[in-house]
């Protein structure tokens, strides 16, 4: 059973769904979500078992927890396997307590509570002591589990995300061309692309002032901001202020990123030092996309950049 929190579509749980070996698991897919995800449809029409359950707040927290625990006492899985933190602590608390012997959970961030809310570390603890095995995405998020959260390395186990890296590179130009016309860059040179929540710690605070300054030399430049919404935007939004409004757009969300990736000249990723990022897909996808890239060596990227 695999339980998903804060999630509406995502290309590895796609994956995962299309290649999961049926002659050795059975699927199940809960999802805990403030709407129901777009996933449940596509995983429902592959003839998954998908089950969706409304998380609006903490305040859901009780009753969800309820329904886990219902859930698993029925159908008494062999493994629960968590992803992100919503999920890693109603799922694992509900195994725990049903006595599921297998208590897997999948850690997608390092150090975020660590910097940002040091209150979250002991849930993560929780979270660690509950879990009877735990898939760590990259080296940087093994290094901070075992040094600041005293997880034993014996629990930990390295597994990186997998790719079908031919849809990097096996593009429809077609759709390429149309996305070129959606989004208004067909006569802009050189087009900068971004694709990172708005957050602090993603740097793009840095990346806007040094494209204002490559403006000076190449007027018909165009910044492209992806998944253009979060914490930080406030602060984002005021650093664009002195920005030509032509010369750059806020996308908040392209599902095709297959073909979105061949509208960059030049990709940039720059958290802001090197344990910030847990894993960072988009390392790996601009340059399975052939995209001249930029970045800064945080999460998996210290591994084989």
């Amino acid at each position: 059973m695999f339980v998903i929190s804060g999630i509406n579509y995502s290309l590895g749980f796609d994956w995962l769904d299309q290649y999961l070996d049926r002659t050795r698991f059975e699927p199940v897919f809960i999802f805990l979500n403030q709407t129901e995800p777009s996933l449940v449809h596509l995983l429902q029409k592959r003839g998954t078992t998908v089950i969706y359950f409304h998380l609006g707040s903490k305040k859901d927290y009780p009753t969800i927890l309820l329904k886990l625990i219902q859930l698993f006492l029925k159908i008494r899985p062999d493994i629960v396997h968590a992803h992100l933190f919503d999920a890693n602590l109603l799922a694992m608390s509900a195994a725990f307590l049903t006595g599921v012997k297998r208590r897997v959970y999948t850690r997608h961030h390092s150090t975020y509570h660590h910097d940002y809310h040091p209150s979250m570390v002991k849930y993560d603890r929780l979270v660690n002591s509950l879990s009877t095995h735990i898939a760590s995405i990259s080296e940087n998020v093994t290094s901070i589990m075992v040094s600041r959260e005293k997880v034993n390395p014996s629990k930990i186990f390295l597994v990186h995300h997998g790719f079908e890296l031919k849809k990097f590179q096996e593009v429809d130009r077609v759709k390429v061309d149309a996305l070129r016309s959606k989004y208004k860059v067909e006569s802009h040179f050189p087009v900068i692309g971004v694709i990172s929540r708005f957050t602090s710690w993603k740097g793009i605070q840095f990346i806007i002032p040094a494209f204002k300054q490559l403006l000076v030399k190449y007027p018909d430049a165009v910044l492209l901001l992806a998944n253009a919404s979060g914490d930080y935007e406030s602060e984002i939004d005021k650093l664009l202020e002195g920005i030509p409004s032509h010369s750059y757009r806020k996308i908040a969300f392209e599902t095709d990123l297959f073909s979105f990736y061949q509208l960059f000249d030049i990709f940039v990723h720059v958290p802001v030092d090197e344990y910030a990022e847990a894993y960072g897909q988009i390392y790996v996808e601009a340059l399975a996309s052939g995209i001249p890239s930029v970045f800064t060596l945080s999460g998996v990227a210290r591994e084989f950049m």
